[in-house]
């Protein structure tokens, strides 16, 4: 998961030891639960939850494998996951103006407020996930 988050072209770490592998088992181990994609045997995504606080703490396409579908089918496990834990609304960030912040917007998510760090926030309730998923 450390591998492919450094590899990111957009909302890069400005301090790639600021989150460390350990810091990833301990979320795995703690409250947290993550989904990786394969092709053809190589991990090429993953996305990771916390439970304790409702939110996608993390999602992310390795270079070139971007747009086949792989970041939506992540998102919709960490989302449902969630929400069967009994959170009614849950919530992330990402960098505003790259192209993660367009793709939450078309999945239904209701953007917030830019703040002073260039980040957007991000809310969906559970109502309008059910109904985007059978749509």
């Amino acid at each position: 998961m450390s591998e492919i988050r450094l590899q990111v072209t957009e909302n890069k770490l400005s301090d790639p030891g600021k989150i460390t592998p350990q810091m990833y088992e301990a979320h795995i181990a703690g409250q947290g639960n993550s989904w990786v994609c394969e092709f053809n045997g190589q991990i090429v995504g993953f996305s990771s939850a916390a439970g304790e606080d409702g939110s996608i703490w993390a999602l992310f396409i390795l270079p070139g494998y971007e747009g086949l579908g792989m970041g939506k089918a992540l998102l919709g496990l960490a989302c449902d996951w969630l929400f069967s834990k009994g959170h009614k609304v849950i919530s992330l960030y990402t960098e505003a103006n790259t192209r993660a912040d367009g793709f939450y917007h078309a999945q239904g998510w209701l953007r917030g407020e830019m703040d002073e760090l260039n980040d957007v926030s991000y809310t969906l309730c559970s109502h309008d996930f059910y109904e985007i998923s059978r749509a």
